[in-house]
């Protein structure tokens, strides 16, 4: 399409094993086009991350509204023991998702690193093309999302400024964070995380405190409203069937919290100091960002509030989308404890700008990556003189707009499509991804260098199977409500399955019109470009070495 040539034959599925790698794609087919022509005209990216940037994106970049506002909604509709365990199945899929990310990156991180890019060169330009303009879109809905919700909370304090204003505000500072230099976006990442991190904390050391009966009140909670009213709220049926689909639900209302953050590693890969050490490191790190922020966050939610407690009822069916729709606030309110509801909302506001401000830099950087494969128009390529894609950041906060549909309550109804499909497109590029880490793994193992990885993730290749057989599943079934008698509704069923059919017609469109292979085979795959960069970084990167016990636990932190 953009700057692509078409094939002349399409090559078969089927992988050849038997030779010598005599044969490989051209650099059009299989890497970023990288000659000093291009970028003297149109400029690149620069590795203005450090390594505490890296680490505070990883356990908290992407921790917004989904966590602190949307588990109350699955808790209403679902029961404790369905929000809980569905937090802790798919912090088990995204911890793999991770992990092969993290693979990929550190592999080979080059400029303008991205999922994309990794399917273009392990699989094949179409399932790439479709692939990188699905994270895109998603990337520029889930900005409007966390730019909606900051709005809404500011509205918390203040009514008499309009909607709008807030929105412009917030989308503006994000923007402004984002096109110019790479490190000020960094630097505020850290600074939005750190509070995150520390709000989180602190919320969980309140839910233990309340769990013992250390509250104003000193009532003892435990495990009460497990026990009534009830662990499970039955959905769609009765018994035991019911019991599975709420936490079938719970399943597809969950994901949003989680998803497309663990891709900001790879998209940071390029811009990032010493990238195979400190990507690695990240890796590693975000099991505890999913121990603690998202799995005790549950568990304590499902201990301070009851699932038909009037407030958080209320908060939900008012559409209400700020700390009063927060389980965490409802808990806080039922234990007595007095103005708290005001530093979690600022909690919940920070949380939702920083989540935007994270999913703008993955945008720009999903379309630059396209720009520089030719799958986008090649001005996207374009870098100011501090190596931010600016018109790349432009082009998604131009998409970002679509955010005004939420200041009149019809539109907001359209809006939240956005918001549903997005979480499925999240689904669909994760199961891309996983396809693409197995068929680098292929190549690996082909060329007799799969040891040579420079990072080794646990329990591969099997759990990355397994991620993606129950990925499959839930996409599949996400919308499975619609189908029962007097369910179905044509926006419900659109929002569940609309992203299908569009990410497919990318798909068939570009491989009709390119004429491009099933899948590039194995002995064609080319794992050798841009690993001698690499090696070269590698081997320049000399690591901090603490002088005190102070530094050894900030140097272990970031």
């Amino acid at each position: 399409m953009f700057g692509s040539t078409k094939h002349d034959t399409v090559r078969a599925f089927a992988d050849s094993e038997d030779g010598p790698v005599t044969e490989k794609l051209s650099s059009d087919d299989i890497q970023i086009s990288d000659d000093a022509a291009s970028n003297e005209k149109y400029g690149t990216t620069q590795r203005g991350l450090k390594s505490r940037h890296i680490q505070l994106i990883a356990l908290g970049g992407c921790i917004g509204t989904g966590l602190f506002v949307g588990t109350g909604a699955t808790l209403s509709t679902t029961g404790p023991a369905p929000l809980f365990m569905s937090f802790v199945v798919i912090s088990a899929v995204v911890w793999v998702v991770m992990q092969t990310i993290a693979e990929l990156a550190a592999y080979i991180p080059a400029s303008g690193s991205s999922v994309p890019l990794f399917v273009k060169r392990y699989v094949e330009p179409s399932l790439a093309f479709a692939a990188g303009w699905n994270y895109w879109y998603a990337y520029a809905m889930l900005v409007a999302s966390e730019v909606s919700a900051a709005a809404v909370v500011i509205g918390y304090w203040t009514n008499p400024v309009p909607v709008a204003v807030w929105l412009t505000i917030v989308l503006a500072t994000i923007v402004m964070l984002n096109i110019f230099v790479v490190s000020w976006y960094g630097e505020s990442e850290f600074w939005f995380a750190s509070i995150k991190i520390i709000g989180i904390l602190g919320l969980i050391i309140l839910g233990v405190i309340l769990f013992f009966g250390g509250g104003p009140t000193h009532d003892r909670l435990g495990f009460r409203y497990w026990q009534k009213p009830g662990a499970f709220i039955p959905f769609a049926a009765p018994g035991n069937t019911g019991k599975f689909l709420a936490f079938w639900t719970a399943l597809v209302k969950s994901g949003f919290a989680f998803i497309l953050s663990p891709e900001l590693i790879v998209l940071a890969a390029g811009e990032t100091e010493a990238p195979r050490r400190n990507i690695p490191k990240a890796a590693k790190r975000f099991v505890y960002r999913l121990m603690v922020f998202y799995i005790l966050g549950t568990l304590v939610i499902s201990v301070i509030v009851a699932s038909n407690d009037d407030l958080l009822l209320q908060g939900i069916s008012s559409g209400e989308t700020n700390a009063g729709a927060s389980p965490f606030v409802v808990g806080i309110k039922r234990a007595g404890i007095r103005s708290l509801d005001h530093v979690i909302n600022a909690v919940i506001l920070t949380s939702a700008w920083s989540a935007g401000n994270s999913f703008m830099f993955a945008g720009s950087r999903s379309l630059y990556s396209l720009a520089l494969t030719g799958q986008a128009p090649k001005i996207f390529r374009t870098c100011n003189k501090h190596g931010v894609p600016y018109l790349c950041v432009t082009v998604t906060s131009l998409l970002a707009c679509l955010v005004y549909l939420s200041v009149s309550s019809g539109s907001a109804t359209v809006f939240q499509w956005f918001v549903n499909i997005t979480t499925i497109s999240g689904y669909i590029a994760w199961i891309i991804l996983l396809i693409t880490y197995l068929r680098f793994r292929r190549a690996l193992e082909f060329n007799g260098i799969l040891h040579e990885r420079p990072y080794k993730s646990p329990g591969q290749p099997y759990v990355t199977y397994f991620a993606l057989a129950f990925l499959i599943i839930l996409t599949l079934t996400n919308g499975f409500q619609v189908f029962f008698p007097g369910k179905f509704t044509a926006s419900s069923f659109l929002a569940a399955y609309i992203t299908l059919p569009i990410v497919l017609a990318l798909y068939l469109g570009h491989k009709i019109w390119f004429r491009t292979p099933l899948f590039v085979r194995a002995h064609k795959i080319d794992v050798y470009t841009g690993r001698e960069e690499a090696d070269r970084l590698e081997e320049m990167d000399v690591p901090p070495v603490a002088k005190n016990m102070v530094e050894k636990v900030w140097f272990w932190i970031a």
